[in-house]
């Protein structure tokens, strides 16, 4: 293991949340109905996706410049959350192993689909923890494409097979497991069961166990 790559809503931020509440703003704004089982739906995907969604279950359709309006409109209301964001709102040991691991000579990389994430990482006072970050604005596929992750082991100069990946999604799971890496799932065992080890959360991990679990 020499590296670490981490998506990030779920896995080291909860912004879920906003992009929860944002989304569901335009939803019921364009008349769709959309609640906390829909918005499950959205783990992982693009902004673009992510309205495609919506606009199905809706049975709406739109042209370029109307997509664009609306997910603009949507990105302005999460963004405004956003920019509430405080540095205690990284999850549990997030901060913690990311220093160990910046201590103990690892790089790391985000992979995320996410156009906020180098303003998220501000927020909560972890960018400078960052060896690469490849975000929404770097890539043309979404997960489960292992774009991503192969953009951040090429900017990290590593080989996939060096790298972790850790997802909380399974389209992420899948992209990490396609592109060649070790992958460990954040959440649900029963969802996340094509990682090579899942765990509720960061809690449990620390360099050594990394390194051991790597090794198998």
């Amino acid at each position: 293991m020499k590296a670490c790559i981490f998506d990030l809503d779920g896995v080291l931020v909860d912004t879920a949340k906003y992009h929860f509440i944002a989304w569901r703003r335009l939803a019921n704004e364009l008349g769709v109905d959309f609640d906390e089982h829909d918005n499950e739906q959205l783990k992982g995907l693009s902004r673009d996706a992510s309205l495609d969604v919506i606009l199905k279950k809706g049975n709406l359709s739109a042209n370029g410049p109307q997509r664009q309006e609306w997910m603009d409109k949507k990105n302005a209301w999460y963004l405004e959350l956003v920019h509430q964001m405080r540095e205690d709102e990284t999850l549990p040991n997030a901060k913690e192993l990311l220093h160990q691991l910046k201590k103990a000579g690892i790089r790391i990389g985000l992979g995320s689909a996410s156009k906020n994430a180098p303003l998220i990482l501000e927020r909560v006072g972890i960018a400078h923890l960052f060896d690469a970050v490849i975000d929404g604005t770097r890539t043309s596929k979404s997960k489960p494409d292992p774009e991503v992750f192969l953009l951040g082991a090429s900017e990290l100069g590593l080989k996939p097979e060096e790298c972790i990946v850790f997802e909380d999604a399974l389209s992420g799971i899948q992209a990490a497991k396609s592109g060649g890496f070790f992958a460990i799932g954040i959440g649900s065992p029963e969802v996340l069961k094509q990682a090579d080890a899942v765990f509720p959360d960061l809690s449990e991990l620390t360099v050594e166990r990394l390194i051991s679990l790597s090794k198998r």
